[in-house]
């Protein structure tokens, strides 16, 4: 339970004896409460003594007038509130207490735009189950793995379109991610300049102290009406780190089915020259993929690069208790006090 609730309390309530209340105490002064086995050990040893050597007077009473009565018990009424008494000073003494910590976190900032490729050949199936879905999946597990980051996506086949703009909403990146496709974009090719180059437009304006773009492709640039190399260029001069990522192999690969359900086969090539020399104009690196696993590699080796360090500031509130069973400690002491020192002691006595 915390502080706030047992603040709502009133001190003279039971609440405060349950098991569960006090054993969710942090105590200040713990060694204290090596007290509460102290105390019935005390008034063992007085009760003992008294019983040794109290005075004895002799009566003659006969055996059938000898009898024990429960009303006997009575006698120990002022010695039990006075055990009450000092249990509830010892747990004052302990001072218990609630502390709720508060943790604020915060980073610099990273501001990442993932440009991905949907042209006709990410249907390729040398990834599973085709490239396209393979680069949408470890997408997303890079977008969870973000911790105040700005992150936008540009998606290109025959032009380059802006998909999402910067932002820390991961749950509407993710949405965006599933919903990429084949149709968003009706020009078929390979637009990577135009992608580089929209990619660049929405940073071109961030004050983060790191500006990242990640463009996954596994094509030629074929479309588009700027040249790879210039919108990398332009990328730098905003101070914007490319990291660039060929998927595929080269050579045979499946795609689609025939007419019976037999994978067909096509040519594939790739011009990773052009992606090697934007990586390198854009201070980055360049990675050569062709399966899932290495794909998630790249993405893992990519999120550890671009980590911002994670900065925070911890607030404590700390709520005292100890008044309360102070209160009840006088309480039993003031009970105890009308026992022994009025006319209710000779009452118990007798």
């Amino acid at each position: 339970m915390d502080s706030l609730n047992l603040s709502n309390q009133t001190w003279f309530s039971s609440h405060w004896f349950q098991p569960t209340v006090l054993a969710a105490f942090d105590w200040a002064n713990e060694t204290f409460l090596l007290l509460l086995v102290l105390i019935p050990v005390a008034f063992l040893i007085k009760w003992l003594v008294s019983r040794g050597l109290g005075q004895k007077l002799p009566v003659a009473l006969p055996k059938e007038q000898i009898k024990w009565s429960p009303i006997v018990l009575l006698r120990f009424i002022p010695n039990f509130f006075m055990i009450l008494a000092l249990i509830c000073l010892v747990i004052a003494l302990g001072r218990p207490q609630k502390t709720n910590e508060k943790v604020e976190q915060w980073t610099e900032g990273i501001d990442i735009m993932m440009v991905i490729d949907i042209s006709e050949s990410m249907q390729i199936e040398d990834f599973k189950p085709n490239r396209l879905e393979a680069a949408k999946k470890v997408a997303e597990s890079f977008v969870a793995g973000r911790f105040q980051d700005r992150i936008g996506i540009v998606v290109f086949s025959g032009d380059a379109y802006s998909l999402s703009p910067l932002t820390t909403d991961y749950d509407l990146l993710k949405a965006h991610l599933a919903d990429i496709d084949f149709d968003m974009i009706q020009n078929r090719g390979t637009a990577i300049g135009s992608a580089l180059a929209v990619a660049t437009n929405r940073m071109r304006e961030s004050e983060a102290a790191s500006k990242v773009v990640i463009l996954l492709s596994d094509g030629e640039n074929t479309a588009g009406n700027i040249d790879p190399i210039t919108a990398a260029e332009l990328a730098d001069a905003y101070n914007i780190k490319i990291y660039t990522i060929a998927v595929g192999k080269e050579g045979r690969v499946p795609f689609g089915k025939d007419f019976f359900g037999q994978p067909k086969y096509i040519e594939n090539s790739l011009d990773e020259t052009t992606l090697r020399k934007i990586a390198d104009i854009g201070n980055g690196y360049f990675y050569r993929v062709s399966n899932n696993k290495a794909l998630e590699e790249v993405f893992g080796l990519i999120d550890k690069y671009e980590k911002a360090e994670i900065k925070e500031n911890r607030y404590k509130d700390t709520n005292d208790f100890y008044q309360v069973y102070l209160k009840w400690a006088i309480s039993f002491f003031l009970i105890w006090f009308l026992f022994k020192s009025t006319f209710i002691s000779n009452i118990l006595q007798d």
